[in-house]
C-alpha cells in the first residue's frame, strides 16, 4: 500500500498575507502620481506609469483563502492606495483643476510607444502565468522565483521614483532610448509579479 506524497504548502511571498506584496506595489505605483499631482513643477509622468496603473486594479483580486479576512495588512494597503489617491486628486483639483487634468493626461509625444509598452506588460504578465502553469503554483522553485520578482519589482519602482524626481531633472543630457528600455523593464517586472499571483 503506497501513500501519496503530501502536497507542498504554498508560502506567500516574504511570509506576508496574500495580497500584501501586490498592495505594496500598488502603493508605489500610485505614490508616483501623488508626487506628480502635488509637486509645484514636477516632470511629466512617463507613459509607462499609465500602463502600471492598470495593474493596480489586480491588487483587489485575491485567491479564495478562508482566513483572508483575518489579515489586516492587505486591506490596510488597499485603503492606503485608494484613499491616498482619492485624497491627492481632491487636493490637486481644489488647487488647480486644469493643471490636474494636464498632469493626469499622457504626453501625446509618447503615444507612439504604446505598442511596445503594452507588449512589455502582456509579456511579463503572460510569462509569469506560463511559468506558474508549467512549474506549478506550489513548486518551491516557482515560489522562490516569484519572491525574487517581487523584490526586483519593488526596487525598480523605488529607484524609478528617485530617478524621475531627483536625478533626471538635474541632468542636461538624457538618453531617451535608454529610458524607454528602463521603462519597459519596470513594466515587465511589475506585470510579472502580478501575473504570478493572478
Amino acid at each position: 500500500m503506497s501513500t501519496a506524497p503530501a502536497p507542498v504548502q504554498e508560502y506567500p511571498t516574504f511570509g506576508l498575507p496574500a495580497g500584501s506584496v501586490r498592495g505594496i506595489l500598488s502603493v508605489l505605483i500610485c505614490s508616483f502620481f501623488w508626487v506628480v499631482l502635488l509637486l509645484p513643477n514636477p516632470p511629466a509622468a512617463p507613459l509607462g506609469h499609465f500602463f502600471l496603473l492598470t495593474l493596480v486594479f489586480l491588487a483587489f483580486a485575491s485567491h479564495p483563502i478562508l482566513d483572508l479576512r483575518a489579515h489586516v495588512l492587505p486591506w490596510l494597503l488597499r485603503v492606503l492606495f485608494v484613499g491616498g489617491s482619492a485624497a491627492t486628486v481632491v487636493v490637486a483639483l481644489v488647487q488647480n483643476p486644469q493643471v490636474t487634468a494636464t498632469r493626469l493626461t499622457p504626453n501625446p509625444n509618447e503615444i507612439h510607444q504604446w505598442p511596445v509598452l503594452l507588449g512589455c506588460l502582456a509579456g511579463g504578465f503572460g510569462l509569469a502565468l506560463f511559468l506558474r502553469f508549467a512549474l506549478g503554483r506550489r513548486s518551491e522553485f516557482f515560489m522562490t522565483l516569484r519572491a525574487w520578482v517581487g523584490v526586483i519589482a519593488m526596487l525598480l519602482l523605488f529607484v524609478e521614483t528617485i530617478l524621475q524626481f531627483l536625478v533626471l531633472p538635474s541632468m542636461a543630457d538624457k538618453n531617451p532610448e535608454a529610458l524607454k528600455i528602463w521603462e519597459g523593464a519596470i513594466i515587465a517586472a511589475v506585470a510579472a509579479y502580478f501575473g504570478s499571483r493572478a
